[in-house]
């Protein structure tokens, strides 16, 4: 018998994809009795007129027999004498394509189905490039519904030869086609007797007989550590599975990334001693001596990673909000999660032509190529070279979606090339000859808020009390370090990302600072305060109502906005996310200036008596 087969099933909305597992289930006599006498009965009330509905052995939500399509990936597990399978029977809908990529994800071929009657369609195409962004080397294209075109040999032969076209603009490796009909049977368990001019093998045939290699050897051994475990205080092991290659006990390892070197003391294979661990077990690793490593280490031998901090990747984009330059999200790949931003959109991939779009947005189920920034270095390799670290997903770290996958395509060598340059004089240096704590506080509120006056007045009283500090406002910094920027939502991430940039420098020069921004997403307020340190920033929410920030109406702004003459007004046509968990919040409207500055003072003298 041959070793386990993972497939997956994919294709346009309603080309057949459940239809034919279930057929194929049901001809094999892969179905339990029960199984096969509950999708008798369901058939007698389906969509079929009593016909046996096979789709029903895969569609098993309730949503889905209603509407007659799959919603959710469903996987089945079933062997035949010639080989063991597990398949994900995956959904057509677009808007369901970051379900059918999670599918894709686990799968070595896939099973891409083509409606006979209506040809290679947008999501065809579509879910060919995921099935190839994630990896998938063999591809069998099932040429479905051949009893609708009456078995027509030229319309297969047609669609074979744009299958063929669509196989080499991808550069789609090793492609079968099958003409089958699902409903009927044709070609899927047995060969079909409408159709003579075929005389290839059928789609279970061929599922049992090819043989899945992986043709890039992966090279040396790599160890992603899952959990550092410490039973007792004589016991430090490093578990984790072995993604590539294999290790034997006295062999030497480096872990990176802080590249030190330790040779293996023992293998254990759950509370078993081996001598050796390969790739797919599951392992607890322990070394000669005590290294730094942690959760997110790597360790290697016989292969070189990269540890650096930039990386061009290929993503899916899968959120339902847009996707702009400059967002950040927390990246998980292998056993790794970090802060992480999106540099560039390089180019979106064209769905049809494979073409290269300038854009600076990505939408919902388009693919890009994109620079992305790590906060830290990590290790990881091009997936091409190793599948386990070079494939990753960023997370929103608002909601905790997921709101893409990808791979990476190869690091940004210009990071390694910057070192941080360590100085003499250190920011506890120069804060001590200043006598204070180096803070950052960040005024957020809606324009019209207070931010500025009440900003401009701390800072004087910080000023009469000794300290050193510096104000940053937000129209002196457009006119001069950010004048290249506009009101766009890239342009608003990258103005914060500066001024967070400057905050922290001036903060290392022993400075209290003081910023003045609306800076109205909360994603670019936390990043702000991951980049300027969360012990050294303070997020003072002016929570101002609009009605009052209207009313004043300094510069005759909002007016102007509600007349449709400033685009992406924030509060008028542009949102305002509020701080959740903002450290202080004052509301101007209810207090004047001197009473405002009294309480925030107040309430900033637990931030190193200030």
């Amino acid at each position: 018998m041959k070793g386990l087969l993972k497939f997956i099933t994919c294709g346009s909305v309603d080309d057949g994809k459940s239809t034919l597992i279930g057929h194929m289930l049901y001809d094999a006599k892969l179905l339990y009795a029960d199984q096969e006498r509950a999708l008798e009965l369901d058939s007698k009330v389906g969509s079929r007129e009593g016909k046996i509905d096979y789709s029903l052995l895969l569609d098993g939500l309730m949503a889905e027999r209603e509407q007659g399509i799959t919603i959710d990936v469903a996987y089945r597990y079933f062997t035949t004498e010639r080989r063991s399978f597990i398949v994900a029977d995956t959904p057509g809908h677009e808007e369901y394509t970051r379900n059918m990529a999670v599918g894709a994800s686990f799968a070595e071929l896939a099973v891409i189905l083509v409606d006979a009657s209506r040809g290679i369609m947008t999501q065809t195409r579509r879910h060919a490039r995921i099935c190839a962004l994630m990896g998938i080397r063999y591809f069998l294209f099932a040429v479905n519904k051949m009893d609708i075109v009456r078995y027509d040999r030229n319309i297969y032969q047609k669609l074979d030869k744009e299958i063929r076209k669509l196989a080499v603009d991808l550069e789609l490796e090793e492609v079968h086609v099958i003409p089958v009909s699902a409903t009927e049977g044709d070609n899927v368990t047995r060969v079909s007797p409408h159709m003579h001019w075929y005389e290839g093998k059928t789609l279970l045939e061929y599922l049992e007989t090819i043989d899945i290699e992986d043709g890039a050897k992966e090279q040396g051994f790599v160890f992603p550590v899952q959990r550092v475990c410490r039973p007792s205080h004589s016991f430090r092991g490093f578990q984790g599975e072995v993604e590539s290659g294999k290790i034997m006990v006295g062999e030497e390892l480096t872990a990176l990334p802080s590249r030190e070197k330790a040779v293996v003391k023992s293998v254990l294979v759950t509370d078993q001693d081996k001598m050796q661990a390969r790739k797919g077990q599951a392992v607890t690793l322990s070394l000669n001596r005590e290294i730094d490593i942690s959760r997110g280490c790597v360790l290697v031998k016989d292969t070189d990673l990269a540890v650096c901090s930039m990386f061009t990747s290929t993503i899916l984009w899968m959120d339902d909000r847009e996707l702009t330059q400059g967002k950040n999200f927390l990246l998980k790949i292998g056993t790794k999660i970090v802060p992480a931003s999106v540099m560039d959109i390089k180019y979106q991939v064209d769905i049809h032509t494979g073409e290269h779009l300038a854009v600076t947005r990505l939408y919902k189920n388009e693919i890009a190529v994109c620079d992305i920034s790590m906060a830290e270095e990590i290790v990881f390799d091009s997936f091409k070279k190793h599948k386990s670290i070079g494939c990753f997903i960023l997370i929103d770290r608002m909601t905790n979606m997921t709101s893409a996958c990808g791979v990476v395509e190869h690091p940004l060598r210009r990071s390694e090339n910057l070192v941080w340059q360590k100085l003499d004089l250190t920011r506890e240096i120069r804060a001590k000859k200043m006598g204070q704590k180096p803070l950052t506080l960040w005024f957020t509120g809606l324009s019209g808020s207070g931010k500025s006056a009440l900003a401009n007045e701390i800072e004087k009283r910080l000023s009469v009390s000794g300290r050193y500090t510096m104000l940053l406002d937000g129209d002196n910094v457009r006119l001069g370090l950010n004048k290249n920027l506009g009101f766009e939502p890239e342009d608003r991430i990258e103005n914060i990302r500066r001024v967070a940039e400057v905050a922290k420098l001036m903060n290392d020069a022993g400075l209290i600072v003081l910023t003045a921004f609306i800076s109205p997403f909360e994603d670019d307020r936390k990043r702000a305060r991951t980049i300027i340190g969360t012990e050294n920033f303070v997020e003072i929410y002016v929570s101002t109502p609009l009605e009052e920030c209207e009313r004043r109406d300094v510069k005759g702004l909002y007016r102007k906005a509600r007349e449709g003459k400033i685009p992406n007004f924030t509060g008028i046509s542009s949102p305002y996310e509020a701080p959740d968990h903002a450290d202080i919040i004052i509301d101007t409207s209810k207090y004047s200036l001197d009473l405002s500055v009294e309480i925030v003072l107040k309430k900033l003298e637990k931030f190193s008596g200030l």
